[in-house]
């Protein structure tokens, strides 16, 4: 039985050679887009002297919460719920650990694509007793096609750039080497803003809804998307003489 040698490997030079001299440049992509969807978080609190008559306040504002939210159909992306805690708080004096009250709290995050429904919910939720908004976190979805426009151009930029350097030589690209993705980000993420009820105790609670509050008018932050490529390429042996 005969063995069929093995080839010998190429030579590779990862720097170039003057017969085949390499050329590696960045390029960049800066784009902006109009955000797609948007974050809100909602904080749910509830106070009282008895533990459980202060979970069921939560439970019930949570139900209530959740309700409102649900209506949006559609117009809710996703709704998500949080941690969920209850902690006694002790009494200042005295030498015995007793308890002077409870207090329970739940977080939801709601993501919404229509800022119309947004600035509405985030009105009647910020006419709840015992609740808190922040937001709104703006973004792009993963999967939006700027980020691939972004890396488009990311990759056009280079190859300008590597042809520019190749024309300053009077010569040309010959082939690509490598293609690396040195980082896609985005900003600003969002403008911040938060609404809040007066803390009062659960047991003072009002009205849990007002249908007809005003909507808040909400104005979307444009997102950047940056895109940073490098490539390598070998070039055409120029003719420096």
């Amino acid at each position: 039985m005969t063995e069929t040698p093995t080839p010998a490997p190429a030579n590779h030079h990862p720097y170039g050679t003057p017969t085949t001299p390499h050329l590696t440049v960045r390029g960049e992509a800066h784009l902006e887009a109009d955000p797609e969807i948007a974050h809100i978080t909602i904080t749910l609190t509830a106070r009282g002297t008895d533990r459980r008559t202060t979970l069921d306040g939560l439970t019930h504002r949570n139900t209530t919460t959740l309700d409102l939210i649900k209506t949006y159909g559609d117009a809710i992306e996703k709704l998500e719920t949080g941690t969920l805690a209850i902690r006694p708080e002790l009494t200042r004096h005295g030498r015995a650990e007793r308890i002077r009250a409870y207090h329970a709290s739940i977080q939801l995050t709601a993501t919404l694509h229509d800022f119309t429904a947004l600035g509405e919910l985030v009105a009647r939720l910020a006419d709840h007793d015992l609740t808190r908004i922040d937001g709104p976190w703006w973004a792009l979805r993963p999967t939006s096609p700027h980020h691939a426009a972004a890396r488009r151009g990311a990759v056009q930029a280079a190859l300008q750039r590597a042809r520019e350097y190749a024309e300053a030589l009077n010569t040309r690209l010959d082939a690509l080497l490598e293609l690396s993705d040195t980082g896609t980000h985005m900003g600003p993420r969002s403008a911040r803003a938060a609404f809040s009820t007066h803390a009062v105790p659960f047991a003072a609670a009002g009205t849990e809804a007002a249908p007809d509050a005003a909507p808040v008018d909400l104005e979307p932050v444009r997102q950047t998307v940056d895109a940073q490529v490098e490539a390598s390429f070998t070039l055409v042996p120029p003719d420096l003489g």
